[in-house]
C-alpha cells in the first residue's frame, strides 16, 4: 500500500509539533513563583527577605538596598532546594527598597531579577525631656517639704525654759506699799510735834 504525499506531509508537521511540545518543559528555564515581600508591596519591618523559585537553584546572591544605594543584608543568601533566604541587617528605615536577586538554575542557566518594595516605619512618639515636664503646667509636681526652720550652729534644738522675771515692785506675801507709807507719814507727824512741844519747853 502506498502512501499519498499528503498523508506524509501531515504526518511530519504532527511529528515536529508533538516534539516541540515535550521538549519545551526541559528547555524551560528556572522562574521566580513568590517573594516575601512581595513586589510593590509595603511593610513594617523586614527580617529577611525569602524568595521561591519553580525548581532547586544554586549560588544564590541577593542584595537589598535603599534609593540612595545603600546595602541592608547581613551575610550571605542561602539557598534550601527551590528557597532562598537573606537575612536584613538591623531595622530598616521608612523608604523605598529594591530586592536584587540573581540565582543559577540546574542547566547551568543565570537568571536574575529586581523586586520593589516601600517600607513603612511605625512611628513612636518621644519620651518628654526632664525640662519639658518641668515646664508643662499639666504635668503634675512634686511636693515641696515645707523649709525647716534655720538652726544657728552649735545651739540647742531643744527650747529654751522660760525665765521668771521677778516682779521688784511685788511682795510675795508681804504688806502693801500704801500701809508702808501711811506708818512713815505718822511717824513724821509725831517726831515734828515732839521737836515743837520741846522747843516750847
Amino acid at each position: 500500500m502506498r502512501t499519498s504525499p499528503l498523508a506524509a506531509a501531515l504526518a511530519l508537521v504532527f511529528a515536529v509539533l508533538f516534539g516541540a511540545v515535550t521538549a519545551s518543559p526541559a528547555l524551560a528555564h528556572t522562574a521566580l513563583k513568590s517573594s516575601d515581600p512581595e513586589k510593590g508591596a509595603t511593610v513594617k519591618t523586614l527580617d529577611k527577605v525569602t524568595l521561591t523559585f519553580t525548581e532547586s537553584v544554586r549560588f544564590p546572591v541577593v542584595l537589598v538596598r535603599d534609593a540612595d544605594g545603600r546595602d541592608y543584608q547581613d551575610g550571605k543568601s542561602k539557598a534550601d532546594g527551590p528557597t532562598v533566604t537573606q537575612k536584613i541587617s538591623g531595622a530598616l528605615p521608612s523608604g523605598k527598597y529594591t530586592i536584587a536577586w540573581r540565582i543559577v538554575s540546574t542547566d547551568g542557566h543565570p537568571v536574575e531579577g529586581e523586586i520593589p518594595f516601600t517600607v513603612k516605619a511605625p512611628e513612636t512618639s518621644p519620651s518628654p525631656s526632664p525640662s519639658s515636664a518641668a515646664s508643662d503646667p499639666a504635668s503634675p509636681q512634686p511636693a515641696t517639704s515645707a523649709p525647716a526652720a534655720a538652726q544657728t550652729p552649735g545651739a540647742d534644738a531643744s527650747p529654751a525654759p522660760a525665765t521668771h522675771v521677778a516682779d521688784e515692785s511685788s511682795d510675795d506675801g508681804g504688806i502693801p506699799g500704801w500701809v508702808w507709807i501711811v506708818v512713815f507719814g505718822l511717824a513724821g507727824v509725831g517726831i515734828g510735834v515732839a521737836l515743837s512741844l520741846r522747843k516750847k519747853s
